[in-house]
């Protein structure tokens, strides 16, 4: 489910040009925009001449306008009916204070009314908007065209492309994961830097293993929270085979999880697994985490809390849940694809049909009365996006790749959860993962969002992001 945005508009407007185009365009975008189902914030014509920003006393209204919708406003539209004074859209940013992403855009002029009354500029107003925000050090976001119209199919697409890029930002930059139990020992992989993620907005709630099991132990089997999550464990997959007391400690797990999720107001998850909770516990977390990620409350294994922060910016993007997978096989001599697997804890929604079985990996140590509730089953063939973060210690910095790929279906015939995906110039991207140290994990969504996500990792968090292009 997509959050609904809401943009805080700035019409600009020059006293020379003609003042009826402004007066037609904001009406224009206005009623676009509440087409789109997205709110705005924006001066009246009873607040400025005509509601446009011209001058500084308009910038200083509009800023004014903008702090008091502060907690509500996602983003900003500059649009341009005609050349506008770039001076007042920049100091009425500078004044706003508000850090959300902007986009500019700019109406066409027609060839055929290019007379005083009638030509707007707003292709060159654009250039100069762009050079004073610029000079302000603020950060912007373009429309595929340089002009478009509001009806232009393109500028629909820009929009909801933006309002993607809102939604992942306001989500990241306020972000507060649960990290569940330590770092596996043997998997440095996952390793990653609290301080470096926190310096963007990004906090890390964290619980020993020992205090989850200690409140797991207080709650009686016959405890109504109990019942209702049993419950739903028995509804969200077959869980036929699955021991009664398996599915009960799963049940209680999953009350505790919940709980102290609502306690800490958490946005995903990371949980250890390998072998703590089987060898203490008695089961594997995974249908626990996959019921999580189908809620869209991503979560993902190995205490992968930086994995756990693409999923939700996967989520953000789409409004779908997201998974966690392994880069795990080449598929035979084709190099363009691969095996995505995991035992897996992916939300039902990205699979053709799952079920719950015990983990057949971990069960040969552990036994397989310990390793029951892990969900199986083929990935749905389509298209996806797949993105990776990372806390790079040594260079101080936190860094991402991004790009799209399908999800085929290529006969394979395993176990856990797992898909053949084809991603045009593989080689050239596993090379980059190696390379660059990346984890073994990738985040992945059932949607083509790349170029979203892209544009805030790179454009208004300022990471070092890769984007691999199909081109």
């Amino acid at each position: 489910m997509l959050k609904k945005v809401t943009l805080g508009v700035i019409v600009g407007n020059r006293g020379f040009f003609p003042d009826k185009l402004v007066e037609t365009g904001r009406v224009e975008i206005l009623e676009l925009l509440k087409k789109k189902n997205i709110e705005t914030v924006c001066l009246s014509p009873g607040d400025t001449n005509l509601g446009g920003v011209e001058t500084y006393d308009d910038a200083k209204k509009c800023a004014a306008l903008f702090k008091t919708h502060a907690e509500v406003i996602d983003g900003i539209l500059i649009t341009l009916p005609n050349f506008g004074d770039e001076k007042a859209i920049a100091n009425t940013l500078k004044l706003s204070e508000l850090e959300v992403p902007i986009l500019i855009h700019a109406f066409p002029d027609n060839p055929n009314a290019m007379q005083l009354d009638s030509r707007r500029d707003s292709f060159c107003g654009k250039l100069s908007a762009c050079n004073n925000l610029y000079q302000y050090n603020i950060p912007f976001s373009l429309t595929t065209q340089h002009t478009a119209a509001p009806d232009d199919p393109s500028f629909h697409d820009d929009l909801d492309w933006f309002t993607a890029v809102c939604r992942i930002f306001k989500g990241l930059t306020s972000a507060r994961i649960g990290a569940i139990g330590a770092r596996t020992s043997a998997f440095n992989t996952v390793r990653f830097s609290e301080k470096l993620l926190e310096a963007d907005g990004i906090s890390v709630e964290t619980i020993d293993l020992y205090e989850v099991f200690g409140r797991v132990g207080k709650l009686r089997k016959d405890d109504p929270d109990v019942r209702r999550k049993l419950k739903e464990l028995k509804s969200y997959c077959s869980v036929a085979g699955v021991p009664e007391a398996a599915l009960l400690k799963m049940a209680r797990f999953g009350v505790v999880v919940d709980q102290w999720i609502a306690e800490n107001e958490l946005n995903a998850t990371a949980i250890q697994c390998w072998t703590a909770l089987e060898d203490y516990f008695g089961i594997v977390p995974c249908a626990v985490m996959s019921m999580l990620s189908n809620n869209l409350l991503p979560s993902a294994c190995e205490v992968d809390v930086t994995g756990a922060l693409a999923m939700y910016a996967l989520q953000l993007a789409s409004g779908v849940p997201s998974a966690l997978v392994d880069w795990n096989n080449n598929y035979g001599n084709e190099l363009e694809k691969a095996v995505f697997f995991h035992c897996s804890n992916f939300p039902k929604s990205v699979f053709n049909e799952t079920r719950m079985v015990y983990q057949d990996i971990i069960a040969g140590s552990v036994g397989k009365e310990n390793s029951y509730g892990t969900c199986v089953g083929r990935l749905k063939s389509g298209p996806f996006t797949f993105a990776r973060i990372s806390t790079d210690d040594t260079q101080g910095i936190i860094k991402a790749y991004v790009g799209e790929g399908d999800i085929t279906d290529d006969p394979l015939d395993t176990f856990g959860g797992f898909g053949v995906v084809r991603i045009p110039h593989l080689q050239t991207l596993l090379n980059f993962i190696c390379t660059n140290g990346f984890e073994h994990h990738v985040a992945i969504s059932p949607s083509m969002v790349a170029h979203s996500l892209v544009e805030v990792f790179d454009n208004y968090l300022g990471w070092e992001v890769y984007f691999h292009e199909a081109s």
